[in-house]
């Protein structure tokens, strides 16, 4: 199998009231969250799971330098990203999208119709229902809890099977008590997200927990 490897790149800081991290959870109560795009690495591929923001209205963000300036700080360009997997079109995980000019662009379609406004003319855009292979070791799958066609990212590798989360679970909390969140589109879907990937058969990524 091909060799990879996955790099979480953070971004900024902030938090969340407890009502959108848990279901059922307190509105007056917060939790520290970070907010963060993975990098995935494989021989000939450098694929951006989610494009970040470099705006954020309504919150109170810290450490904030936005995921252009925190690649570059991986030495890495925007010119030299071949893919980004857009997991939900939410303005967090979409607004830079048209900073990867040279990159195939994998969104759900129906996130494609929510968040096409930030596509740039001429970028090459693959839309896609239930789920697309991106390479040999890495896929997108809808979930649809999170927002109608929310996705996670799917990577297989020797030592097993790992999953970025996108916004499908906020904080490691929610898997270990197996708790769904509380911002969803479709609390059935994103209950059964919560049961099927708090199984230690899968290595979850996060992009909001510290």
């Amino acid at each position: 199998m091909n060799k990879l490897e996955i790099i979480p790149v953070e971004y900024g800081k902030s938090v969340l009231p407890e009502s959108m991290v848990f279901c059922g959870g307190a509105e007056d109560k917060f939790r520290p969250i970070v907010f963060m795009v993975y990098l995935i690495k494989t021989q000939n591929r450098l694929i951006l799971a989610d494009a970040g923001c470099v705006t954020m209205p309504g919150f109170d963000m810290r450490d904030f330098i936005g995921p252009v300036k925190a690649l570059k700080k991986l030495d890495i360009s925007t010119e030299d990203i071949t893919d980004v997997i857009i997991t939900h079109a939410h303005h967090d995980h979409i607004e830079c999208v048209s900073e990867f000019k040279n990159a195939i662009i994998y969104i759900q379609r129906d996130e494609y119709e929510s968040g096409k406004g930030y596509f740039c003319e001429g970028m090459d855009i693959r839309l896609f229902d239930d789920e697309i292979q991106v390479c040999e070791n890495v896929k997108a799958v809808k979930i649809g809890g999170h927002s109608k066609g929310s996705c996670i990212v799917e990577i297989t590798a020797d030592d097993g099977v790992s999953i970025i989360a996108g916004d499908e679970c906020y904080l490691r909390e929610c898997l270990d008590k197996k708790i769904p969140t509380g911002a969803s589109y479709c609390p059935e879907k994103s209950r059964r997200f919560i049961e099927k990937y708090s199984s230690t058969e899968y290595t979850v990524l996060l992009c909001h927990d510290i």
